[in-house]
Parts: C-alpha cells; structure tokens; sequence
C-alpha cells in the first residue's frame, strides 16, 4: 500500500509543474502578442509631440549639388560664355561665445578688430570701425548669419580667408563661405542675344530660356547630385548613412561664329544706325556658303523705341515682313527653272507699267523708255532697276490663273509657281539652333481672300511674309551653285576637349536650280551691284553679288502709310561674295518707326555690307592666304 502512494505522488507533482509552465506559456504568448500589436501601433499610429521630435531627432535636408556648367565657344576655341565661381562669404557672430572666458572672449574680439582692417581692405563700403561694430554688435544679438560684403572671385577669397581671426578656421571665426557660379561673357555684348542666357525666375514657376543657352540647356547644364546633410553640434555635416549622388558636369558646346567677324559685322551696322532716331531695329547675318555655318550674326533693337540699340531681339529669325524686291530673284528662279525665259536679254513691252490683268501699274517703266529711248525693257534691265511691272509681268504671264475654266479650276500654273517657292524653302520654318524662326506666310489662290493682284504682287515681294534667315538661305543656294545648305551655329558638343557629338552642315535642298541658272542669276546680281540699285558696293575690295529690297509696314487701317503720310520702312540688302567664287553669304536689314524719311535697301543695308566686306578682306585667309594656319600634319 505504501508502494502505491509513493507512484501517485510524483504524478501529481508533474501535472502541477505542466499547468504552471503552460501558464507560463500562455502569459507569454499574451504578452508577445501585445508586445507586437503595441510595436505595429508605434509603428503606424503614434506620433510624437511635434516639439519633442524636433528636440531628440537631428534634423536632416537634402542638398544639391549644382554641376559645373558647359562652356560657350567659338569657332576658334574662344570663350564666349563661361562658368565662375563666386563666395560670399557670411559669419556666425556667436561662435565660441557661450564657452569663452572672460579672458579668451576679449582675445577674441581684438582679433575680430583685427580682421575688420582687412575686410576694410577687401571690401571698401565700409571702414573698419564699421565693420567691427557690425561683428560686435552681431554678437551681442546672438546672430549666426551675417553678411560680409559681396560675392568675390577665388584670388579675393584666398584672400580673405588668411585675414586675423578668418585664418583659424570656421569652429574659431565662424567664417562661413557660400559658394555660386555665375555665368559671365568675356566678349560683353557681342552676339549676346543669339548666346541667349537660362534666368531661373524662384518667385514663379516659369524659367526665361533664351539663345543657344537656353536651346542647349540640357547640354550645358549637366546633372545635378545630391547629398544628404544632418545638422550636428560642429554644424552641418554630410550624413554618411545616406546615399550620395555625385554632379555631372556640362558639355561644352562649340558653335560657328567667328568673335573676330561678330565684332566688325556689330560695329558696322551700329556705325550706320546709331544715329538714326527714325529706326527701331536692325540685323545683319554672315554665312559660310559651302557649309550654311553662320559666322557672324547682330541683331539690335531699341528698348522701348527710344533707347540706345542693344542685343535684346533677334530680328533675323523673329521677324517676318514683305521682303520687296529682294524677293524677284525667286520670280527670276522660278521662269528660269521652267524653262520659260532662256535668257536675261529678253524683253517685254515698255510702252507702259500696267500689268495685265491687275491693277499694278509702275509708273517708272514710261521714264526708263524715255531716258533709253525704247519701247522694250529686257529682263536685266528689270533686274537692274528693280521694275515691279517686269516680275509682276512675268509672275503673272507664265503662271496665271486661266481664266476660261470654272471658278477654283485653272490653278495648276499658279500652284507650280507657289509649290517653286516652297521647294527654294521659303514657306516652311526649317529646323534651326535657336528657337523662335518664324513661318512664312504664303498666300494661296484656294482661299476666299486671294485676288488678282496677289500673283503680280508676290512677282515682285509682296503678299508673302518672310525672315531674313529665309531669304538668306535662299541667296546662299545661288552662290553655291543650287545646293541649299541648312543655316546652323552648332557645331559640335564636347566634354574636355574631346569632341562627343558631331553636328556640322545640313542640306534642305540638294538641287533648287542648276549651275547654269546659278550663274544666269549671278549674272544680273553682279549687274545690280555694278550698274543697279546697290551701286554702293561697286568699288569694295571684291567683287559683289546681290540685290536691294524696300517693303512698306502695313498700320493698323491695312494701308501702307497713316494719315500724315508717314512709312514704315524694311530695307533690304542681300548677296553674296567674292561674287565669282562665293565664301559668304549676307544679308543686312532695316525695321524704321512711322517717317518721312526714306529708308531703302541701296542705303544703309548697302553701306553696312560694304563695310563688313573690306574689312573681313583685310583678316580672312582666303583673301589673305599668308594669315591661314599652318596645318603640323599636311605634308607636300
């Protein structure tokens, strides 16, 4: 019996030490389970006292690290727009303070009344009593960011950081430097408006994207970095928990013009202007014929029709107008082309300037058959002397609506004539290196608002809208015997020297004529310029090929002078040289304000290319083989 109460016993025990352990068991899993649901509350549910957060977490910003920017250059290698840093320096005017001694706090500020001498030195709007009030008075107020004087460059900053006090260090001075690289243009002015400039404008949303430096934004400015930054006892700190992303510098962008040839070409035409208070703008282009590359481009305008003219429009590609008689070259072109005039000596009747069919009459037809004592004008002697009734005439003779069809049928000479004008490029806003070039307006005879006169007057350039980049690049075809090259200014990307885009010429149209009606129409712009309307060019040191143009403004009445008589002016002047082998191309224009004063293409236009000519004759390699550059690696 005793046996069988010692078995029970132990049993009993085991069963109490398993309930107790599977109590234990459960209060832990209870209490495991709480433990997380509190964890997951914390996680997603609690949030500290605004105050206690900002107390306990140090507080941490992101920072971006702004990428060097790309340089501008010439086509010489020379910088036209670059890069510079800039430090403006501030000061934490508490550092130290609350830690010094007596002693040291005096030490302190007689090494503050040292450094203000030298920031008198460096910085001259303030003397140095001035400035040590400032750092003294600073202190005193407890303030951590003063400002000390203006940006500088890095000699003036190695400067000012080996002053008293500066020298030993931020944790000692407080000396805090900002550095900011501003953009400047060593060549001032010149071209300013076609290198443009990128103003990021903090106040809205929007950024002014000006020029090449705005077009090639995302070439020049690079890629931004960024890094993480926690604000410790010592100051600002890179957190190196945090990833870093390093800046990629900008590509350099090397473009077509020439400083040299902008410099002559600006002050050519500012020489012409300046004293004209009857014009409001101005441009004058320079092209490389063979490749389309411009090397020279001024645009001026006065800022607000009063001041003095600066870079602040570009007129070239920005502003369309009747282009006048520069525009008969493409009638000209055009019967060529067609094969209806073989030859410039033909003739037409000079009895008088009335235009079949329309209402244009020219009243000089009747004094050239007087003064010549003829009755027929030929087709040269239109040229020559910019006859409206001679290209009007042959417009309207060679690709006249026929008549004896039914309205809207008939059209098919007037649309060959029209779709000429679109082949030469000059209906369409060709892809082009800055933004802004203008579409032409070419009217169409399927539209309500065509009438009869609008074939002559296109003959002869009007009814049309166009910008001295078209008519450039129509006259730059001319003299490269037909083949139309693309205007551009990039020439190519680089990134330290290294050249990692290629972008060059263009073609818009491999063939706009033949040679041989390149040289029927070289042929009468030589005549214009020796015998013609642009006789001011006779006598430049090469010989000259091109074509005057004068077009009225409409105002707001649609007439083309107001009540007092007064127009508003585009004179025109563009051709190409030396006319018997082409290098450039140019064209230079004139806008005027509302005058009595005539403002035509033979005068300042023809004055300003004469002196662009002669003076790029005395520095170009080709007129002057001695100043080409040797070539290390050309071998006999």
């Amino acid at each position: 019996m005793s046996t069988q109460a010692s078995t029970v016993k132990p049993k009993k025990q085991r069963d109490r030490i398993g309930l107790i352990l599977y109590l234990l068991y459960v209060l832990l899993l209870a209490a495991s389970v709480l433990l997380i649901a509190r964890i997951v509350s914390i996680q997603l549910f609690f949030r500290p006292e605004a105050k206690i957060a900002d107390a306990l977490t140090p507080s941490n910003t992101v920072s971006v690290i702004e990428p060097a920017r790309g340089n501008i250059l010439d086509a010489e290698g020379r910088l036209l727009a670059i890069s510079c840093p800039t430090y403006q320096f501030y000061m934490d005017c508490t550092v130290l303070k609350d830690t010094n001694t007596p002693e040291k706090e005096q030490a302190w500020l007689e090494k503050a009344r040292e450094l203000s001498k030298g920031l008198a030195a460096e910085f001259p709007e303030r003397n140095a009593d001035q400035y040590y009030k400032l750092i003294k008075d600073s202190r005193a107020a407890g303030k951590k960011y003063v400002r000390i004087g203006r940006p500088v460059d890095r000699n003036a900053y190695n400067r000012i950081i080996e002053l008293p006090l500066f020298r030993e260090g931020r944790y000692n001075s407080g000396m805090i430097v900002e550095q900011e690289n501003i953009r400047q243009y060593p060549y001032g002015k010149l071209a300013r408006r076609t290198i443009g400039f990128v103003r990021n404008n903090k106040s809205t949303v929007a950024n002014t994207h000006i020029g090449l430096e705005g077009k090639f934004d995302y070439v020049l400015h690079g890629q931004e970095g960024r890094e993480w930054m926690r604000v410790t006892d010592y100051g600002r700190v890179r957190n190196s928990d945090s990833a870093y992303v390093k800046a990629v510098d900008g590509k350099d962008l090397r473009i077509t013009l020439n400083i040299d040839y902008q410099d002559i070409a600006d002050k050519a035409l500012r020489e012409q202007v300046a004293e004209e208070p009857d014009l409001e703008g101005a441009c004058l282009v320079l092209m490389e014929t063979s490749t389309g590359a411009i090397r020279a481009m001024v645009n001026l305008v006065r800022e607000d029709g009063t001041g003095p003219f600066e870079e602040i429009q570009n007129l070239a590609i920005g502003r369309k107008g009747e282009p006048g008689s520069v525009f008969k070259t493409v009638t000209l072109m055009s019967v060529l082309n067609d094969g209806y005039i073989k030859s410039l000596d033909e003739t037409l009747p000079a009895t008088n300037g009335h235009v079949a069919g329309t209402s244009i009459n020219d009243a000089h037809i009747p004094d050239f058959a007087r003064q010549h004592s003829t009755n027929r004008i030929s087709i040269l002697d239109g040229f020559k002397i910019s006859s409206n009734y001679v290209f009007a005439t042959l417009a309207v003779q060679n690709y006249g609506i026929d008549k004896t069809k039914p309205r809207g049928k008939g059209l098919e000479k007037t649309e060959k004539f029209l779709q000429n004008i679109y082949n030469y490029k000059l209906g369409e806003a060709f892809n082009f290196d800055l933004d802004g070039l203008q579409t032409p307006t070419i009217p169409s005879p399927s539209t309500r608002y065509w009438s009869d006169t609008d074939l002559g007057s296109i003959g002869f350039g009007y009814s049309t809208e166009e910008t001295p980049m078209h008519i450039l690049t129509f006259y730059n075809a001319i003299a490269n015997k037909g083949r139309m090259m693309k205007p551009y200014l990039v020439e190519d990307i680089e990134q330290n020297g290294v050249v990692v885009e290629k972008r060059g010429p263009g073609v818009l149209n491999a063939a706009v004529c033949s040679h041989a009606v390149a040289d029927t129409i070289t042929r009468a712009l030589k005549a214009v310029t020796e015998e013609g309307t642009a006789k001011r060019l006779k006598d430049a040191k090469c010989t000259v090929a091109g074509k005057t143009g004068t077009s009225f403004g409409t105002f707001e009445n649609g007439q083309y002078s107001d009540a007092s008589g007064r127009r508003k002016y585009q004179g025109t002047f563009v051709g190409f040289f030396p006319a018997d082998d082409p290098q450039y191309s140019i064209i230079c224009s004139v806008y005027s304000k509302p005058t009595g004063k005539s403002f035509q293409g033979g005068g300042i236009p023809a004055r300003a290319v004469r002196t662009v000519i002669d003076k790029l004759y005395n520095i170009d390699p080709y007129f002057r083989p001695e100043l080409k550059k040797e070539n290390p690696d050309e071998t006999e």
